[in-house]
C-alpha cells in the first residue's frame, strides 16, 4: 500500500554562501521558509525538484521536504527543517541577525 503524499517545498544550500534557500513559485531562492511554494501535487513536486537539480550554478544539494500551510506561508514540519530556518547556530549573523533586528 502506498503512502498519501504529504506537501512539500524544495530546499537547497546556495553555492557560493552556503546558506539555506527555498524555491518560490516564481522559480526564485528565498532565503526564507515561509515564501516557498508548498506543493501539494507529488508530479509537480517531482518537477520542481528536477528544475532545482538543473541549477547547478546556484544551488547544492536540493531535495523535497515536508511542510505545512502556515498563516504567513509554508511552515516545517520536523525539527530538521525548523533548525535550518534559523541559520548558522554558532552566533547571529546572515537571517539570524535580521530577523532579531
Amino acid at each position: 500500500m502506498s503512502r498519501r503524499f504529504t506537501p512539500k517545498i524544495v530546499t537547497a544550500n546556495r553555492l557560493r554562501e552556503g546558506d539555506v534557500v527555498y524555491l518560490t513559485a516564481d522559480d526564485q531562492w528565498s532565503p526564507f521558509h515561509h515564501k516557498a511554494e508548498l506543493i501539494e501535487d507529488e508530479a509537480h513536486a517531482q518537477m520542481r525538484l528536477l528544475h532545482a537539480n538543473a541549477q547547478k550554478l546556484t544551488i547544492v544539494g536540493a531535495y523535497l521536504a515536508d511542510a505545512r500551510p502556515g498563516l504567513l506561508g509554508p511552515e516545517p514540519t520536523h525539527f530538521r527543517e525548523e533548525f535550518r530556518t534559523r541559520g548558522p547556530s554558532n552566533y547571529h549573523h546572515g537571517k539570524q541577525a535580521d530577523l532579531a533586528s
